[in-house]
């Protein structure tokens, strides 16, 4: 058991959860934060007068500014809280694209992304006419920016390319891509979900328009995440939910709206849920994201040994993968491999990984997928390769 594992009350020992790409166990200081908000200092904010409320609304907009500073943001004022990455990608299709597309402009995605940067896109397509164009990957699993940059047109309005990708864990070169996209006039959108949590993203060194990203996976709770955008291009997207908070004034004959980000927190948000993405930003960055990163990317070399040691596995994605491995045995489903995993006690993902584009592509239904966190060491990696051979025992 590695130093960090006694911070997780909910992996008990002899259980080894290999799953954190799905979300993340949460740490007893996030807990202990949701815990003292709902039980000690709960109001609600931007509304009340009392000194409770007015502490609760400094508290979530400390939290606001906590998400800006570990994304390097210009300014608080560019992060708005929602319930995850597809909500966030939703609202930027939602606003932004509705009100910036038109037929016979173009968007640039990848094979391997998540359905929900796939799927917002196609809803907009059938809106407003847009063409939607697919990126495809390297040999080794990561998106082919040479082809990116063949692809693209005067044309394109935006790219949307996923940071880390949530099956295979290759990482885009954010940066080179931002250049790709503004090159032709583009607007660019990178879904940071596995970035996060395992090697961070600094929005202004990257140089992108909008990037989304979900708390669960970072150590926090189900329900906030976080859409970051340039302050300009977010003060000129119109709302794209109405109610309370998000408006300056409302008469029957007109209604004017606060300006961002709450134009676009329509409602009572989740409180105590960006409290506890406080802490867990402040869990992450306390251990610190390149080490974070450098012992994710040895359990990863360490399991890519061990599986691809047994003949009827195959591993899928890059050897320097971000936490993520990818595989699959030889004439048995996935579904299977889980299963009897699970009877050992290790927990993986089985499945399309919300990626089926990406499985077509890899020509199988499925694959089964170990993800790493900081909770996770050798030990781990040695259960999962005892499960593997068990399977392989099993199946012949």
């Amino acid at each position: 058991m590695n130093a960090w594992a006694k911070d997780f009350p909910a992996i008990p020992e002899g259980w080894h959860y290999l799953d954190t790409a799905a979300t993340a166990q949460k740490p007893r200081q996030v807990i202990d934060a949701i815990e003292r908000a709902y039980a000690r200092d709960y109001a609600t904010v931007h509304r009340g007068v009392y000194r409770r409320s007015a502490d609760m609304t400094i508290a979530y907009e400390a939290a606001r500014a906590r998400v800006a500073r570990f994304l390097n943001a210009a300014s608080a004022d560019e992060v708005v809280f929602v319930r995850g990455a597809t909500e966030a990608i939703n609202l930027v299709a939602q606003s932004w694209g509705v009100a910036n597309l038109k037929a016979g402009d173009r968007i640039l995605v990848s094979q391997l992304e998540h359905h929900s940067n796939i799927v917002p896109w196609q809803i907009i397509q059938d809106r407003t006419g847009v063409e939607i164009d697919v990126c495809p990957l390297t040999e080794d699993g990561k998106i082919d920016l040479d082809a990116a940059e063949a692809m693209l047109t005067e044309a394109h309005k935006l790219v949307a390319f996923a940071h880390v990708s949530n099956v295979l864990g290759s990482v885009l070169d954010a940066k080179r891509a931002t250049e790709l996209a503004h090159r032709v006039g583009a607007k660019i959108l990178i879904d940071g979900c596995q970035a996060v949590p395992r090697i961070g993203a600094d929005v202004q060194a990257i140089g992108c328009d909008f990037y989304v990203f979900s708390g669960h996976k970072l150590y926090g709770p189900t329900g906030i995440g976080a859409l970051w955008a340039k302050g300009d291009i977010l003060n000129a997207m119109p709302p794209w939910q109405g109610g309370g908070s998000m408006i300056d004034r409302v008469t029957f004959a007109k209604t004017t709206w606060a300006p961002a980000p709450q134009r676009f927190e329509a409602g009572t948000p989740n409180i105590v849920g960006a409290l506890g993405l406080h802490a867990a930003i402040d869990y992450v960055e306390g251990i610190g994201l390149p080490l974070i990163h450098a012992h994710e990317a040895a359990l990863v070399k360490a399991a890519r040994e061990a599986l691809g040691a047994i003949n009827s596995v195959k591993l899928f994605g890059p050897a320097d993968s971000a936490g993520i491995v990818s595989f699959a045995i030889e004439g048995v489903h996935p579904h299977d491999i889980g299963t009897i995993l699970d009877e050992g006690g290790v927990a993986i993902r089985a499945g399309h990984h919300c990626a089926q584009p990406l499985m077509e592509h890899l020509d199988i239904p499925a694959t089964a997928r170990a993800s790493f966190g900081i909770h996770n060491d050798e030990a781990d990696v040695a259960a999962l390769a005892k499960g593997i051979e068990r399977v392989t025992r099993i199946f012949g």
